[in-house]
């Protein structure tokens, strides 16, 4: 398996806010005043304080418990496609996904802190195992583990919206909002921004110490804002959220400053079950490259 496609598809996850303009959305805008009641809507007022509009849908959010959603963007160059499912608490998150890169299709797994990757059958032989499923642990003491488990782990939380909304609560503030349809559901729309100065920390608080130093040092006295927007329904539940992290690439001093990404959402509450492979079909991804002289 390519490390590439392991980075971009953790990418993917961390950069779970997402990005293209808000075009997906159709319908008049109906201004109204924070904190009424459309009646005829079904649709309480658009918030006006970006912490209120956190606390509200993370309230709805951690009391669905579970969701199923899809996932568009890009990243470095390359063109990513998600679909999954996710069950989340207060103190873990659980996924299952299936992500396209570059023609290449994985399937991962989140469960207690561990992602698992399938490895298809031409990879297997390449690497020299039986194992259907590597894994690669957000504690591992290995130099892959060490460089990318606390990331993947992370991105795994990002992909929880509950997440994003703490971030919009203590970095965010509401630009513009507007009431409209998506996908034929009345929802509050949000333009929001996040301030990076404010939730660098949040970024990068599981990347190895170095890597989170290194970025801390490249944005220190930089402004820099994120743009983002969300799409709530009359229960206060992401329904689509985009970001683009493009300013924060750039500032970096990333080639291109693309990242940007759309995240959906459907079916809260769903039923989720997401499980860990089967042990015996299980390999360490560090020691089997180490194995494999990589």
């Amino acid at each position: 398996m390519r490390k590439t496609t392991l980075v971009a598809a953790g990418a993917a996850l961390v950069l779970t806010l997402t990005a293209c303009s808000g075009n997906s959305a159709t319908g008049t805008a109906e201004p109204a005043a924070a904190g009424g009641q459309n009646q005829s809507a079904g649709l309480a007022s658009p918030f006006t304080d970006a912490v209120q509009l956190a606390s509200a849908s993370k309230q709805n959010t951690v009391k669905s418990k579970s969701a199923k959603f899809t996932m568009e963007g890009s990243a470095a160059g390359q063109t990513l496609s998600a679909t999954g499912a996710m069950a989340m608490d207060e103190t873990d998150t659980r996924f299952s996904m299936t992500s396209t890169e570059a023609g290449q299709t994985t399937e991962m797994r989140l469960v207690d802190k561990v992602m698992y990757i399938k490895l298809p059958a031409e990879q297997q032989k390449q690497l020299g195992t039986d194992k259907a499923w590597a894994k690669i642990s957000a504690d591992g003491t290995d130099p892959l583990s060490q460089a990318m488990g606390g990331a993947l782990s992370q991105s795994a939380e990002q992909s929880d919206p509950s997440k994003m909304l703490d971030q919009i609560s203590k970095a965010g503030r509401i630009i513009s909002s507007d009431q409209t349809e998506l996908n034929g559901e009345k929802v509050n729309h949000y333009k929001v921004e996040l301030d990076v100065a404010k939730a660098v920390d949040q970024f990068t608080g599981q990347l190895p110490a170095a890597t989170r130093d290194k970025v801390t040092d490249l944005l220190k006295g930089k402004d820099v804002k994120l743009p983002a927007e969300l799409w709530l329904n009359k229960d206060n539940l992401p329904v689509q959220v985009t970001m683009d992290q493009g300013p924060m690439m750039q500032a970096m001093g990333v080639p291109a400053g693309d990242a940007k990404f759309t995240m959906k959402y459907s079916d809260w509450g769903t039923k989720v079950d997401v499980t860990a492979p089967p042990a015996d079909q299980v390999v360490d991804f560090g020691e089997l490259l180490k194995k494999a002289g990589r």
